[in-house]
Formats: structure tokens, sequence, C-alpha cells
């Protein structure tokens, strides 16, 4: 099974905010998922992203992907 760290869209229409969220890569976008880790708001200023460091860290020595996107926001966030 491929395991994904990846951005699940949240909020209204023209207002999004994200969760991260490990899931298998063949379910949906906002279909199910393993366990939520974080979540990214790019509505406010600057920014806020918010990250669980050990369940990020533990999924990632697993074996789980991020998605680009979730690649830069770790980053950012000094988890990877």
């Amino acid at each position: 099974m491929a395991v994904k760290i990846r951005l699940r869209r949240m909020g209204q229409k023209k207002a999004p905010f994200y969760r991260v969220v490990v899931a298998d890569s063949r379910s949906s976008r906002d279909g199910k998922f393993i366990e939520e880790i974080g979540y990214y708001d790019p509505n406010q200023d600057p920014s806020v992203i918010k990250f669980d460091e050990e369940a990020a860290k533990k999924w990632l020595s697993t074996g789980a992907q991020p998605t680009d996107r979730v690649a830069k926001l770790l980053k950012l966030a000094g988890i990877q």
C-alpha cells in the first residue's frame, strides 16, 4: 500500500484551508484518510502552517511520500 502525505481541501468556496493528512494514494483528494497531522491556512497573513511534528516524523520514517506542496510546507516548518 502506497501512503502519501497530502492536503485535504476544506472551507468555503474561494476561501479554502487545508488539512495535512496521511492517506492511501488510491483514495480521492477529500476521501478516506489514515491520520490528520496538521493544517495549512493560506488566507491569513502570514500563512499559518501547523504540524504535529512527532506524527509527521513517524510517517516520513515509515516511508510515506509527501506531495510536492506538502514537502515545501514541511521544509518551511523545519521538519524535513
